[in-house]
C-alpha cells in the first residue's frame, strides 16, 4: 500500500532527473499514450506541478518537467493520466485526484513503465522511489511491488492498463469513476 511522500529523505539528489536520461526517451514513451512532454527551462516555474518544484506538473495531455525533473515524478503524473477516467482526464489540470485504487495502481505502472526507458529499470525506479520518500507499509517500493501489489496489479489488469505478462498496453483507462 502506498502511503504518500513523507518527509525528504536527504537523498532526493540521487535520484534519476531528466536531464541525466535525455528528454527523447521519456518524450518517445509518452507518446504511445498521446501524452506530450513539454520541457521548461531551469529555474522556471513549472506549470500543473501538485507538489512543487522539481516535481512534474500535468495539465491536460501535457506533462511538464524541467532539467532537475525526477523521471520518476514525470512517470507518476503519467500515470495518472494513464489511470484517471476519460471524464477526470478531460478537465485535468494539476490536481489529478483519484482513489486509493488508482493511485496504487499509478505506483505499479510507474515502475512498469520505468522498464521501457534505457538507463531507468525497475530497480533504479524503486530506488529513486525510496530515496525520494515515497513511503510503504513494508518499507521499500520493491517490497511493495513484490509481496504487498497484488491489488494494484488487478486493478491495472481490471482496467486493461497491462497485460498478464505486466506488459503496457499502451491504452488509457475508458472506466468511468
Amino acid at each position: 500500500m502506498f502511503t504518500g511522500p513523507s518527509t525528504p529523505t536527504g537523498n532526493e539528489q540521487r535520484v534519476l532527473t531528466c536531464a541525466q536520461l535525455g528528454h527523447a526517451p521519456l518524450r518517445e514513451l509518452l507518446a504511445r499514450y498521446d501524452l506530450e512532454l513539454v520541457t521548461v527551462a531551469a529555474g522556471e516555474p513549472i506549470p500543473g506541478t501538485w507538489f512543487g518544484e522539481p516535481e512534474a506538473g500535468v495539465i491536460a495531455n501535457r506533462i511538464y518537467v524541467r532539467p532537475d525533473t525526477p523521471i520518476h515524478s514525470a512517470l507518476h503524473e503519467s500515470g495518472h493520466y494513464i489511470c484517471m477516467s476519460p471524464e477526470r482526464r478531460d478537465g485535468l489540470h494539476t490536481d489529478a485526484g483519484g482513489g486509493y485504487d488508482e493511485e496504487n495502481g499509478v505506483c505499479y505502472l510507474q515502475i512498469l513503465l520505468a522498464d521501457e526507458l534505457a538507463g531507468m529499470g525497475r530497480a533504479r525506479m524503486w530506488s529513486d522511489m525510496d530515496d525520494w520518500g515515497y513511503t510503504y507499509r513494508l518499507g521499500s517500493a520493491r517490497r511493495w511491488f513484490e509481496e504487498d501489489a497484488a491489488d494494484a496489479r488487478r486493478w491495472l489488469l481490471d482496467e486493461g492498463l497491462i497485460d498478464a505478462h505486466d506488459a503496457p498496453t499502451w491504452r488509457l483507462r475508458t472506466s468511468p469513476d
